[in-house]
């Protein structure tokens, strides 16, 4: 890929974030926007979408990190493991939903219910992008892409996991899926222009 591309890819992935964190704050967040709006204070307001806009830009980048650590390892499971390397994915994606439900219920203690829906939840919306990714590529990126979306997701989320209170946990993993996919559905555009443009 060239370098105007990479630069493209961080830059937009990196306003992604931002708004996408932003717009999830106006929800997640709602009473400390409330609590400036009466009275009305607008350097207050200002200071917080700043706050939110600089955590979107911090979860972005976790999220360009994870994706190209998982193109590095991607590289390296193909070369070491070779056929194998589709198998072991796979049961990395049954591990990351095992630890999703019964590590986190097992650290909160609260309802395994919740634990279960919001694993599965993840799990099918891999499974839609993986999906589509295999449509646009080929059928062969359907289990690398639902590894992305499913397992490194995950990883990317256990800082928002470990915060206690359920705000940051919705903070953090909406940006993160969004960029996760962004950054996903785009790569195959952005090299395919650069092999019709040459």
């Amino acid at each position: 890929m060239k370098s105007r591309n990479v630069v493209r890819l961080f830059l937009s992935t990196l306003l992604i974030g931002a708004v996408s964190t932003l717009i999830t704050s106006f929800f997640v967040k709602a009473g400390t926007y409330k609590e400036y709006l009466q009275p009305f204070d607008l350097g207050e307001i200002l200071g917080i979408v700043l706050f939110f806009i600089t955590y979107g830009f911090v979860f972005s980048l976790i999220s360009q990190m994870g994706f190209f650590a998982y193109l590095t390892i991607n590289q390296f499971g193909l070369g070491m493991f070779k056929g194998f390397w589709g198998p072991i994915q796979i049961v990395l994606i049954g591990f990351a939903l095992f630890d999703l439900i019964y590590f986190r219920y097992k650290q909160a203690g609260s309802s395994l219910i919740i634990f279960i829906i919001v694993a599965v939840a993840l799990f099918a919306y891999s499974w839609v992008i993986a999906t589509i990714k295999s449509r646009e590529t080929n059928k062969g990126a359907f289990i690398p892409a639902l590894f992305f979306m499913m397992v490194v997701t995950s990883i990317e989320w256990v800082p928002g996991l470990r915060v206690s209170g359920g705000d940051y946990v919705w903070l953090m993993i909406v940006p993160l899926l969004i960029c996760n996919t962004y950054q996903l559905l785009i790569l195959h555009r952005l090299i395919n222009t650069n092999s019709t443009s040459k």
